[in-house]
């Protein structure tokens, strides 16, 4: 140092932004972000078109499949959609909420900043706030009998009014389809909850008609047809194989040649393979009949069909038409799990190991054409466990969108089932938190106030967010939901449909469960704290082409 050297710690051409100069990048970058989505929030949102590297158009709404498609680089920006994620795996519904609020949280500890307060102490602020809008959030939540239709439906309403499918006769088919589809799956736990396992409800989209034709099948859709044309295309009272193992000839392991002198010999061969094969379709045929006898029923009225995951040889497929088998194949491994819980069968990995108690059964098995391609539908099983919603629309960008609504509804209904609260929608929760946090911001001492009150603004956001994309004058909105909720009317929110001002959100079938509110207050807290937590940005430098052309070059010299 005393000879004027530079000390050189880091590599060349690596960025390092420190300081209150790092804070104010990272803040920027998430307030960037909930800018964005600031105007998809709630049912007067509007839609993104988001184009990618290859020219695929998506069009959406919804917060969670915005960011992923949108290819950000900033850092903080990207810490921003690891919180739209982990919302959406959690809850499934709120993305676009928990990022907006975490931006305006993130804004107003700006703010924070300018006046000289630490970061350390804003964060501590934004702990014991969130702390008590949980608690708080606990006593504002109605709690609801789960065995009331009528109210799933409502619940589910609220999810999709603020997406594309959101209107008309189109929203009451959608909403009866997802309340059926959950009810369907439910298991009632001792505690007077359910468990929704909602990888047992199967989605699948077929262009062509319009989202009315969409069904909710009590069974399982393949998409995949009859292997083969001799078989018959209906089966009644249908006893089901689940397979994991191939219909064909196994080949030998090591690598083996025969040696064949004569013609003879080749014809004894493909004797043998056909013997093989026609053994395995006589014992799924006489395992079926054994089971028919077992539970008393005449094989001339009953049928028997085979799903295997793998491939079904032409000799075996000739073998099953003889035997009025139908046969579907190459099925995928996440279908034939469904298909056990829909059919009460049990996949067997191989065909030495079937027992007639394996067999599954529903009361229809049948390919039929959908649009313009063939389907298997598998219905009317006894009590199933799986079933398919079979969404029809216009085009690809309609089913998919229609696809990523249905899934936020289906998650809406498993978190009441698994805690059967519901808190009013349309900003009446936010703004009766805020006023509560105002009061709990007066107990307490220091500059941990200043960030409680600046927590308490940042959720009066979303309230005034859904008055803006109504139409309304939003501060004006603000002032009279504050007078209403200071009078004590907690239910108090914002009607958007109809641009006014509700004194009960409830009444109107607007209402959200209190998960999505809880995990929205954590998800968005967590991310502005960890992002004021930042006073140092190092980057590497950027690998250039050149410099890996070099590289490879070097290596191969």
């Amino acid at each position: 140092m005393a000879l004027g050297v530079p000390v050189l710690i880091l590599k060349e051409g690596t960025q390092r932004v420190y300081g209150r100069e790092a804070l104010r990048n990272n803040i920027l970058a998430a307030k960037v972000l909930a800018e964005v989505l600031k105007s998809s929030l709630g049912p007067r949102g509007l839609d993104k078109m988001l184009v990618d590297s290859f020219g695929d158009v998506t069009i959406t709404n919804d917060g969670a499949t915005i960011l992923k498609e949108m290819e950000i680089q900033h850092p903080a920006a990207k810490l921003m959609v690891e919180v739209a994620k982990a919302q959406d795996a959690e809850v499934g519904d709120g993305t676009t909420s928990a990022v907006v609020l975490a931006g305006m949280l993130l804004d107003r500890a700006e703010n924070l900043l300018d006046q000289n307060i630490h970061p350390t102490t804003i964060i501590e602020g934004y702990k014991k706030a969130l702390d008590f809008a949980l608690a708080e959030l606990e006593k504002l939540g109605i709690k609801v009998d789960i065995n009331d239709k009528q109210l799933l439906k409502r619940i589910a309403s609220t999810s999709l009014y603020s997406k594309y499918v959101g209107s008309g006769a189109t929203l009451d088919k959608l909403t009866d389809m997802v309340v059926e589809a959950v009810l369907k799956v439910a298991e009632p736990r001792g505690d007077g909850t359910y468990v929704v396992r909602l990888d047992r409800i199967k989605i699948e989209k077929k262009k062509g008609g319009s989202l009315l034709d969409s069904q909710l099948v009590e069974g399982i859709v393949l998409d995949k047809e009859v292997v083969h044309p001799g078989m018959p295309k209906r089966v009644e009272n249908a006893y089901i194989v689940l397979l994991d193992a191939p219909l064909e000839v196994e080949k030998p392991e090591i690598t083996a040649k025969i040696n064949i002198t004569s013609p003879e010999q080749i014809k004894a061969f493909l004797d043998e393979e056909a013997r093989l094969l026609k053994e395995m379709v006589e014992k799924i045929y006489n395992i079926a009949l054994e089971r028919m006898k077992k539970d008393g029923v005449d094989p001339s009225k009953a049928g028997i069909v085979v799903i295997t995951q793998k491939g079904i040889d032409e000799v075996a497929q000739h073998f099953l038409a003889k035997k009025g088998i139908m046969a579907v194949r190459r099925v995928k491994r996440s279908d034939l799990e469904k298909l056990e819980y829909a059919t009460g069968g049990r996949i067997v990995s191989s065909l030495r190991d079937l027992k007639p108690e394996d067999l599954g059964f529903a009361k229809l098995v049948e390919e039929r054409k959908v649009g313009n391609d063939k389907m298997v539908f598998i219905e009317g099983c006894p009590n199933p466990k799986a079933v398919t919603i079979l969404l029809r629309g216009a085009n690809d960008m309609v089913l998919d969108e229609a696809e990523r609504s249905i899934n936020d509804a289906l998650h809406v209904l498993r978190n009441v089932l698994r805690k059967p609260m519901i808190v009013p929608g349309g900003g009446a929760v936010e703004v009766e938190l805020a006023l509560r946090l105002r009061k709990f911001a007066e107990s307490l001492g220091g500059k941990e106030q200043l960030a409680v009150e600046a927590y308490a603004e940042a959720l009066e956001e979303i309230p005034m967010i859904l008055a803006e994309s109504a139409g309304m004058d939003a501060l004006q909105a603000l002032m009279d939901l504050r007078r209403l909720h200071a009078e004590g009317k907690t239910l108090a929110g914002i009607n958007v449909l109809n641009s006014k001002i509700e004194e009960d959100m409830v009444k109107i079938n607007v209402i959200e469960p209190i998960l999505v509110k809880e995990q929205v207050l954590k998800s968005a807290t967590e991310a502005a704290t960890t992002i004021l937590k930042i006073d140092d940005v190092i980057a590497a430098a950027p690998k250039t082409e050149e410099k890996k052309k070099g590289k490879k070059g070097g290596e191969e010299e």
